[in-house]
């Protein structure tokens, strides 16, 4: 705290940021072992505060000033060539989230997120579609893997996607630092790559769900079945399912559906409450999927009221389940795309200015530990104080506002702002030379 006063003010509106302190430091002093030296380890702590800090921007420029250092260059070599290992800091965020969210019922999420760039330097860009743009656009794409339980939700993977033309030009790769060895996967590859790493390392979790990219994937689908843990995923209407011997698209085999079949549900509460639909679902032949007369194949179909919409998902049971249990399920889905709007709006998930694939992979790892700190700090909060009536419990957003204004104290004396506005000015100076003089070197080739 900045002050007693702070603290005594901080208590008598049951907001605790010295535990929240002391959370995060035991966070750290987890992964502390996966820095062979302490500068590296000094560093990232730095780095870590600066993505929780209320910096509009967050860059290795921007946390480099706010951690007091005179230049990036600390910051750029701790994404780029110190040593350190960020898939075991990877394996110490799972084990951080689960053991504070863990429920043997939890579901595991599937989803990926695109992160708009400009030109084609950048590590696995291309044109290609980007759900937060919502079209085709010039993009970075990664896929993660959520846990989320009734506890809460953080990420607790991820994995970058690298499009075939990537592959295909082995100099691109190299430049960019993609590893010997790396072939071309699909998202849904990529996502059963993660789902088994979390499974084989002992996460709690009964279930599975994604949107149709995956749901379309019978590798990612037989992978689960041979693991026994069950799965709704979406599908698209014109995806093929047998029932009763024959084959259909599952929109025709919807329109089979008795009215009387129909059932509204709620699929989990919203912001504005509740999220009612209506619900059916029509049993699927079993083929192989049934060991010992237990496991089930589903097909799931959601109505909305006022539209009349229709979305499909299929499903498999290890052992027969209630509607509203596949439902709430489907539910859960939806929470990776909140958890990326928190990700990005409060870490900056998505506001790295690194091109190589290392630099990648520590940014986004860091920026997950960062988040996963929030949501724990969040759950812990409400255990110990819970909110009195009127108040709803503190959210991701409110513990990540009132840790840079309690906790993080930035270098702000006037000198080093200063000597940060000389810096800038006179990098952005010797850029501007340079892509004048590349430039006038093009068009003399030219001509």
């Amino acid at each position: 705290m900045r002050t007693t006063e702070d603290q005594t003010v901080a208590a008598g509106h049951s907001v605790d940021p010295a535990c929240w302190q002391e959370g995060l430091e035991e966070l750290l002093g987890r992964i502390a072992g996966r820095f062979g030296r302490v500068e590296p380890r000094q560093r990232a702590r730095a780095f870590v505060c600066g993505l929780l800090s209320d910096l509009p921007r967050k860059n290795c420029w921007t946390i480099a000033e706010h951690a007091g250092d005179v230049t990036p260059d600390g910051m750029q070599h701790l994404l780029g060539r110190a040593v350190w290992d960020h898939d075991g800091v990877r394996d110490d965020v799972r084990a951080y989230v689960t053991e504070a969210l863990g429920d043997p019922g939890a579901v595991l999420v599937v989803d990926e997120t695109g992160d708009l760039k400009k030109g084609a330097a950048t590590v696995g860009v291309q044109r290609q579609y980007s759900g937060t743009a919502g079209r085709v656009e010039n993009a970075q794409v990664a896929v993660y893997l959520l846990y989320a339980s009734d506890a809460g939700q953080a990420m607790i993977d991820r994995e970058l996607y690298v499009p075939r033309g990537w592959i295909a030009d082995p100099d691109r790769c190299r430049a960019a630092g993609i590893p010997e060895g790396i072939g071309f996967a699909t998202k849904p590859a990529l996502a059963t790559r993660m789902l088994a790493r979390a499974l084989d390392a002992g996460v709690p979790a009964a279930w599975v769900t994604g949107d149709e990219v995956y749901g379309a994937d019978p590798g990612l689908r037989a992978e689960l079945e041979a693991r026994g843990i069950g799965y709704v995923l979406a599908v698209a209407c014109d995806h093929p399912v047998r029932a009763g011997g024959d084959t259909y698209r599952a929109d025709a085999l919807a329109r089979r559906v008795p009215a009387r079949a129909w059932q509204c549900v709620s699929a989990g509460r919203g912001a504005k409450g509740h999220r009612y639909y209506d619900w059916a679902f029509i049993r699927l032949d079993d083929g192989d999927a049934s060991p010992g007369g237990q496991a089930q194949r589903w097909l799931l179909v959601r109505r909305n009221h006022r539209t009349r919409e229709l979305a499909f998902y299929r499903c498999w049971t290890p052992r027969p389940v209630s509607l509203a249990s596949l439902v709430g399920v489907a539910g859960r889905r939806w929470t990776i795309e909140e958890r990326f709007q928190t990700g990005k709006g409060l870490v900056g998930l998505d506001q790295h200015q690194v091109r190589r694939w290392r630099s990648w992979y520590r940014w986004v790892t860091l920026a997950m530990l960062a988040h996963a700190f929030l949501v724990v700090a969040a759950v812990t909060q409400h255990a110990r104080h819970p909110p009195p009536s009127g108040l709803i419990s503190l959210t991701c957003n409110e513990v990540q506002h009132l840790f840079a204004a309690l906790l993080v104290r930035p270098a702000d004396d006037l000198g080093h702002r200063l000597r940060w506005s000389w810096w800038r000015r006179q990098h952005q100076a010797r850029a501007r030379s340079c892509h004048y003089r590349r430039q006038a070197a093009q068009q003399l080739s030219r001509s």
